[in-house]
């Protein structure tokens, strides 16, 4: 009798749903349909092993016993599966790639960005640098660097153009309030400069109630309710509201994202890790 085999492709989605805390989640990282991540699960548990690993409670999932086993097993599996295929089909990428981006890009981007990559070139190392656009333009230091630009001042490669948009904690109304308390990046942020120099255009009062070189402060004190931002619309989260001219607030421009090579052409590694910067962007 043949022992059973386990798909590597189970292990990998496996995997996903315990680092990503869900099926939904797993899904989207991996580009498949909830169903077909449900599917491949129930195969991996009733087909070949023949343990539940997972404990389901309503949309909330967590691992059996059995789960954590056999998460220990699959990393390391997995592991040793991307570094054959990588030693022996691509012995040229290994190395280490220095990328420079604002925090705001790490969670929304860069993360199934990572992610990928590491899973076809495990022995490349990375080093992220996250500095806001006005200080990584100031280093040499780094392979690849992305920053926001204003219109007309783009540089580089252009990643994806978005609209900056005002935004405040759902069932608030803090857009009505006299001064408008907002929650902006520090003072050499064009972008709280667009905001502020709007406002300023339409004669509205404000102050500035918090600021942060970090997004997710930013948007902890937009998110309790305390101050309204304005930032780039794919950066906004669902437990906000988008609000705008109907609610009293100035229209705001485009901005670029872009990419800068340094020495474009000269690692395979890097110019490889800028092609999926490249693409994951444009999703």
């Amino acid at each position: 009798m043949q022992p059973a085999n386990i798909d590597s492709e189970l292990l990998r989605t496996f995997v996903a749903i315990a680092d990503y805390g869900g099926f939904t989640r797993a899904a989207e990282m991996i580009n498949r349909t909830q169903s077909a991540v449900s599917m491949q699960m129930k195969r991996l548990e009733e087909d070949v092993l023949r343990k539940p690993l997972f404990n389901r409670e309503g949309r909330q999932v967590s691992l059996t016993a059995e789960g954590q086993i056999l998460l220990g097993y699959a990393r390391r599996i997995l592991k040793l599966h991307s570094e054959v295929l990588t030693t022996l089909r691509e012995p040229h990428m290994v190395g280490t790639v220095r990328i420079g981006t604002p925090d705001d890009y790490v969670m929304r981007f860069m993360q199934r960005i990572l992610v990928h990559f590491a899973q076809s070139y495990p022995l490349v190392q990375v080093e992220m640098h996250c500095e806001p656009s006005f200080a990584l333009l100031q280093r040499q230091d780094l392979d690849l660097t992305i920053v926001t630009r204003e219109p007309g001042t783009e540089i580089g490669q252009l990643l994806r153009k978005e609209s900056l948009v005002w935004a405040q904690a759902r069932d608030s109304h803090l857009h009505t309030q006299s001064p408008l308390p907002l929650a902006m990046f520090n003072s050499q942020c064009f972008c709280r400069a667009w905001a502020c120099n709007a406002l300023d255009a339409m004669g509205r009062d404000y102050r500035i109630a918090y600021t942060s070189p970090s997004l997710s402060a930013i948007m902890a004190a937009v998110s309790a309710g305390l101050a309204i931002t304005a930032q780039l619309r794919s950066l906004i989260t669902s437990d906000l509201a988008i609000v705008g001219e109907e609610e009293g607030l100035p229209a705001m421009p485009m901005a670029s994202i872009v990419l800068l090579r340094r020495d474009k052409g000269r690692s395979q590694v890097i110019d490889t890790l800028a092609d999926a910067i490249v693409d994951g962007f444009s999703r």
